[in-house]
């Protein structure tokens, strides 16, 4: 056996992961450097540190609520001041777009990634090209173009780059759309064992949106972005289609606030309806479940008939890039996430579970909300802004996120006459 084999046996060994090398002596070549650099590449002690706190739980003492900026109660005249400055910053090259495409459209029933799900619109847009749309359009009234980034996986990341090569970037400047693929961590079995998704391939997950940080830090993101003078990133997913990515008076009001992070809200759409939503932990901002919070506190109101606990978190925030300093945002803890995972059996056979048998672990964007001393909430209206594809039919799905989509464009349209 060769020297790298005999090193990637005495590590598996030392961590009890002796049957990913099980299947080795049937693998051709190809495979068998694949399992080895898998192997290699596996940091098998955060992975069983992340295992033995699966069951732990970590509670805030105090849930108390945060008030947030309301878009409806700030006058047109501060708003307009808003959009100059913002306007001004974006022409100074201070600003780009973060968008999270890590995903396939699976729940869609679409065999791809998400981003290059088309919604049913007449002109075929994709989920990718109707974000597009709206960066070159600002980038048109500016003069100057907005940078792009966007986050893939390891899953998907071919798709998509062959996706926009093959349509000439939608005629945007390929060097202003930057790809960067998310980070990923191994699963693993509730006996502990790291999953094997075939006999020569570790089964990997990415890991949660909350990586995203320490992935731009890593992929050169930040790198490029200081380089351009980028100062401030909105990040986004692709899935909402009313997502307002070159909002400038929204970069306006947070340079107006020396703010260090602003996120958008929704007010829920009902008492118990199931959102994350922003509130102070133990003091600190961030957001808690809907599962979290009592029935009183979820259906709590103040003396105008507000939700008491009512802004919902939508995966709409501006970052300053003075961040990418800040170790703890860097390293937010992880998650445990119960997952039905297939599995290659002791057999060699693939196995699909009709039970949770497996751990994936993924870190949250919103944890890093608690290590900001200047972070605001900002209340805006759902049918402006919040139009999310999530499920092939019902609530969140193609049907009512085009409908909402196109009603948007009729409003945006009667107003402009």
């Amino acid at each position: 056996m060769s020297s790298t084999y005999q090193q990637v046996q005495k590590m598996v060994q030392k961590f009890n992961q002796d049957h990913l090398l099980q299947f080795y002596d049937t693998l051709n070549e190809l495979e068998k450097k694949e399992l080895l650099e898998g192997i290699q590449a596996t940091n098998f002690e955060k992975i069983i540190e992340l295992y033995k706190n699966v069951e732990k739980i970590e509670e805030c003492k105090t849930i108390t609520p945060i008030i947030a900026l309301d878009k409806e109660k700030i006058s047109k005249g501060t708003l307009d001041e808003y959009e100059k400055i913002g306007v001004s910053a974006m022409k100074n090259g201070e600003y780009a777009v973060v968008t999270m495409a890590g995903g396939q459209g699976t729940r869609l029933a679409f065999d791809g990634p998400k981003g290059l799900y088309d919604i049913g619109l007449s002109n075929h847009k994709t989920l990718f090209e109707i974000q597009l749309d709206r960066i070159k359009e600002m980038s048109q009234k500016l003069g100057k173009n907005i940078p792009w980034y966007i986050m893939t996986s390891k899953e998907n990341h071919a798709d998509v780059k062959g996706f926009f090569e093959k349509n000439n970037f939608f005629d945007y400047p390929s060097s202003d759309i930057v790809l960067f693929v998310q980070s990923a961590l191994p699963m693993i079995m509730k006996d502990g064992k790291v999953v094997l998704e075939e006999r020569y391939k570790i089964k990997e997950g990415s890991d949660g949106n909350g990586a995203i940080y320490r992935c731009m830090r890593d992929t050169g993101v930040f790198s490029d972005m200081n380089k351009r003078g980028v100062k401030w990133f909105f990040a986004c997913n692709v899935d909402n289609v009313l997502v307002q990515c070159v909002d400038a008076g929204f970069l306006g009001l947070a340079i107006s606030k020396n703010a260090q992070c602003i996120s958008k809200s929704l007010i829920k759409s009902g008492p118990h309806e199931k959102v994350g939503v922003f509130c102070y932990k133990d003091g600190a901002p961030g957001v808690v479940e809907y599962s979290e919070l009592s029935p009183q506190m979820a259906e709590m109101v103040d003396e105008n008939g507000e939700f008491v606990y009512g802004d919902s978190h939508i995966s709409c925030t501006l970052f300053s890039t003075d961040l990418e300093s800040n170790d703890n945002i860097m390293n937010l803890p992880y998650h445990t996430a119960r997952k039905k995972s297939t599995y290659v059996n002791d057999k060699g056979e693939k196995v699909t579970p009709t039970d949770i048998n497996a751990y994936k672990f993924e870190a949250f964007i919103f944890d890093a909300f608690s290590y900001f001393d200047r972070f605001f909430v900002y209340r805006v209206k759902r049918e402006d802004e919040f139009a999310p594809v999530k499920n092939k039919e019902g609530e969140d799905s193609p049907q009512t996120a085009r409908e909402l989509y196109l009603d948007y464009q009729k409003r945006q349209k009667k107003n402009l006459s």
